[in-house]
């Protein structure tokens, strides 16, 4: 049988899980390929610990891999336990936890090991949208083993860790001491890794990951008790409409976000929030970072932060989150990765949101412009209620260049006069909101109590998706 407290397999689980709730499964499991070996290796669990317990007193299902046991490799019976942790975790309806710690595929059983990590590829695949699917690489996770990050919902990563489709000195004009690809770094810049954190800390973030999230698609996220005043009014809020991190801050109980991706699209913030004990999801546009004045982000929409938004959107529709955003941003980025990928990245951010059934409030906090407009959860792409902060602005262009190319030849005079005329009758949120597409004008400093009401008021909602069996964009 393995043992828990002498490997680092084991210490994992026990550092993530409730004391003293892991009920091992699978502990007498042993490989029974031969090959290349005179006798069978003693190797108790081959390479893997199965199991499942609790996590602040909800039940999880969890797989470590061992790298003191055959490496970790993946094998035919190393493969088999966790296939059959993730069967029963879809018939019980409870996330998995996947610790990763693999020298990859155990080359003695070949194409059996082939095959048994293409099972454990397909199940994971099968399960997404069914149950959350969390991921926590230590050591390596190489080859194959890096396909399984990309089928989790999320990925943690220890700040040493490695994870690699090919090694860093395999990949064409690089070694690894010019360019770690590997890196925890490399990975979350990315978009590959939601987390970096380093020892206990890890698990201490996968366990408050899990507190936001619902057990299964057909659960309610976490919805407790919040002794936050529903009411409360944040005076700096209105300060803050370029750096929505701090925003977010203000307007969750309790001051508590969990922020996914941080190092990738920085300029587009997503994760957690609970609102009146209420999870939900957040999408934002940031332009400013006040604890940094150095870092330079863009009030624009780019590609990274485009997918990014999309990922959240689409885990938040899966498991019935209801999502916030809050919007500014002045149109796309004018380079030339927008060029290559803009429209497609927008394309599939439009199909996020109006894809999207659970309650959606968008609340423009700036100035937003032309497409971004529209594709960051306007009505017209399925947001259920709008709300806009006073001073912000909402038109097809900003009210200079419009006046610019309207009053093309007239003095500067004219054309500053006719962008006022401009900002006033097209791009204010008073013109919006005549016009149906805002729904409430707020002061910035009470946006808490508004959000709350708009996502009360749409609890329970319902929408009839289209007859088809999905998307293609």
């Amino acid at each position: 049988m393995s043992n828990l407290s002498n490997s680092s397999a084991g210490k994992r689980i026990l550092s993530l899980l409730d004391e003293n709730s892991f009920v091992e499964v699978g502990a007498d499991v042993q490989a029974r390929s031969t090959d290349f070996n005179a006798a069978p290796q003693n190797a108790p669990g081959d390479g893997v610990i199965t199991g499942y317990g609790c996590v602040n007193g909800r039940m999880v299902y969890v797989y470590s891999q061992n790298a003191g046991s055959l490496g970790g490799s993946v094998g035919e019976m190393h493969a088999k336990k966790i296939l059959n942790i993730y069967r029963l975790a879809m018939k019980t309806g409870y996330p998995v936890v996947g610790i990763l710690d693999s020298t990859g595929l155990r080359l003695s059983e070949s194409t059996d090991a082939l095959n048994s990590l293409g099972n454990i590829m397909k199940i994971m695949s099968r399960a997404s949208g069914v149950i959350p699917q969390i991921t926590v690489i230590y050591g390596n996770a190489g080859g194959g083993m890096s396909v399984l990050t990309e089928l989790s919902d999320f990925v943690f990563m220890e700040k040493n860790g490695h994870l690699f489709l090919n090694s860093p000195n395999a990949v064409k004009g690089n070694y690894e001491e010019k360019c770690d690809t590997s890196s925890a770094e490399y990975k979350a810049a990315a978009g590959t890794i939601d987390v970096i954190a380093e020892g206990n800390e890890l698990a201490t973030k996968v366990r408050e990951l899990l507190s936001y999230l619902p057990d299964n698609c057909e659960d309610e996220a976490f919805n407790g008790e919040s002794s936050d005043d529903l009411n409360r009014v944040s005076a700096d809020l209105a300060g803050l409409s370029k750096d929505t991190y701090q925003a977010l801050l203000r307007i969750a109980d309790d001051g508590e976000f969990f922020e996914t991706m941080p190092l990738y699209g920085q300029n587009m913030v997503t994760g957690f929030i609970r609102l009146n004990g209420a999870t939900v999801g957040v999408v934002c546009n940031r332009s400013e970072d006040i604890t940094d004045k150095d870092k330079k982000l863009k009030d624009v929409l780019t590609v990274p932060g485009v997918y990014k938004a999309v990922a959240l959107v689409d885990f938040c529709d899966a498991f019935n989150i209801p999502i916030l955003t809050l919007t500014s941003a002045k149109g796309f980025c004018t380079c030339e990765n927008s060029e290559k990928n803009g429209s497609l990245a927008a394309a599939k951010l439009i199909r996020a949101f109006s894809g999207a059934s659970v309650p959606k409030v968008n609340v423009v906090v700036g100035d937003i412009f032309g497409t971004a407009a529209i594709v960051m959860n306007s009505k017209s792409v399925g947001a259920d209620y709008v709300y806009a902060w006073k001073g912000a602005k909402i038109g097809a262009i900003d009210g200079r260049h419009a006046a610019e190319i309207l009053f093309e030849g007239e003095s500067d005079s004219v054309i500053s006069e006719k962008a006022r005329e401009y900002d006033e009758k097209q791009g204010s949120t008073l013109s919006a909101a005549a016009h149906g597409y805002v729904d409430t004008i707020i002061d910035p400093s009470e946006t808490r109590k508004y959000v709350i009401g708009a996502f009360e008021m749409l609890y329970g909602k319902e929408s009839q998706a289209p007859d088809r069996k999905h998307s293609t964009i």
